[in-house]
């Protein structure tokens, strides 16, 4: 399987997982309601479960969105630069990405451990759940910048590079407009 086909493989799984759990949320947090305007008693661990869910939904949001470059983003100076300063801004702000996303991971590896050895209120699973959530995206967005960081370093065509044009938007050479 080429690195393409196992990239878009990836990026489906988190979609699906994201969906799942989207759905699950929806269904603990509608049968919660029902279950307590209804019957006058409701799961308790809904709001727990609901809570773990929501972090990892919004984190694999995160990294599929620093992916697809759906973050926001301001370019208007980038874009106005010369290829080669653009490129060496590029640089600069990646190594600076990757210097916080360490420190995300980091600090996200010692929420882990911590949470090892404490437990939710309601359902007692392990407070690691929730902080494996940061421990996944830091790492994934990490791998995510270093190799854009590489491809522009190298300079390589398919580098993302803030304020570069979109080749998506940019018409084909020699069709007639």
């Amino acid at each position: 399987m080429n690195r393409n086909k196992l990239v878009r493989l990836a990026e489906r799984s988190v979609e699906a997982l994201m969906a799942l759990d989207l759905a699950l949320i929806v269904l603990l947090v509608f049968s919660n309601v029902v279950a307590r305007y209804g019957f006058g008693s409701g799961f308790a661990g809904a709001e727990e479960v609901s809570r773990l869910l929501f972090v990892w939904l919004v984190f694999l949001g995160a990294i599929l969105a620093l992916r697809r470059r759906a973050h926001l983003g301001v370019e208007l100076l980038q874009a106005r630069l010369p290829r080669a300063w653009r490129r060496g801004c590029a640089v600069l702000t990646h190594v600076l990405m990757l210097y916080a996303l360490w420190l995300f991971l980091a600090g996200s590896w010692t929420q882990t451990q911590i949470g090892l050895t404490t437990y939710s209120t309601v359902l007692r699973y392990p407070n690691a759940f929730m902080a494996a959530s940061g421990l996944v995206c830091a790492a994934s967005m990490l791998l995510i910048v270093g190799a854009n960081l590489l491809r522009i370093v190298l300079d390589r065509p398919d580098a993302m590079v803030p304020g570069d044009p979109d080749p998506l938007l940019q018409p084909a050479v020699g069709v007639a407009e």
